[in-house]
């Protein structure tokens, strides 16, 4: 009886180890989420959902690196923009720490959405959107129109140029006479700061306006997440202190 036990007990053994590698890779998988969270918050200037990749994560404790690191967030907010949404990937990820920075990035890419509703609010934060009673997005002709005021109107044209985006006047008039150029450079200004600042040191390739708005892409290099200034009592995120 105590051979015919033995092959039962050697399973539990495994079966126990299992389960127990298995609570680990989830509890440090959620522990480095939460970190990298904290992290990336900054750069895209709201709260973020991180995914990781197939790599275990304790092997990544070991070689402190992640094979790809995914980022979403449904009201990211870039320079003054606001209700941006993004999906961004990170490869290559190395997760040591150094006194200049929390890690790196190989590469990184990203897809960002800008609907007509998010870019009234942003015109509205920054003391526009009274002057402003609608945005409409022209798919065919890669325009926005931004009604003023019921009787006139501004269309601008977003284009990729180089490695930034240039906002474009294509037509500014009020029943034909022209717009202030104070208020039309004031709109065009803000779409262009808006379209200029993103995460993770990468730069616009392609845009493209929607009938809801504005869809554009985003490439980027090795990239060092910056580390917390000497003097800032920054708290350090969730997550963070099993890589140290």
């Amino acid at each position: 009886m105590t051979r015919s036990k033995a092959p039962m007990i050697a399973v539990l053994v495994v079966l126990v180890l299992v389960a127990a590698l298995l609570g680990g890779e989830l509890f440090l998988r959620q522990q480095i989420k939460s970190c990298l969270a904290g992290q990336l918050e900054t750069e895209i200037g709201s709260q973020v959902e991180v995914g990781l990749g197939w790599k275990p994560i304790l092997i990544s404790l070991v070689d402190k690196k992640v094979s790809s690191v995914t980022i979403d967030s449904d009201d990211a907010r870039f320079g003054p923009a606001e209700g941006m949404t993004v999906h961004a990937e990170a490869n290559d990820v190395n997760l040591e720490q150094t006194s200049d920075s929390n890690g790196t990035i190989g590469s990184s890419n990203a897809d960002i959405s800008w609907s007509t509703d998010g870019i009234a609010s942003t015109l509205q934060s920054q003391g526009i959107g009274a002057l402003v009673s609608g945005v409409t997005a022209d798919q065919s002709a890669g325009t926005l129109s931004f009604a003023i005021g019921g009787l006139a109107q501004l269309t601008v044209k977003p284009t990729v140029a180089g490695s930034r985006v240039d906002v474009q006047t294509v037509d500014a008039s009020i029943l034909g006479l022209g717009i202030p150029t104070d208020l039309v450079d004031s709109i065009v200004g803000v779409l262009s700061d808006s379209l200029q600042q993103y995460p993770l040191d990468m730069t616009p390739t392609s845009l493209t306006v929607t009938d809801a708005g504005i869809a554009l892409n985003l490439q980027g290099g090795q990239y060092a997440i910056p580390a917390a200034q000497q003097g800032q009592t920054t708290q350090t995120p969730e997550g963070c202190g099993i890589l140290a």
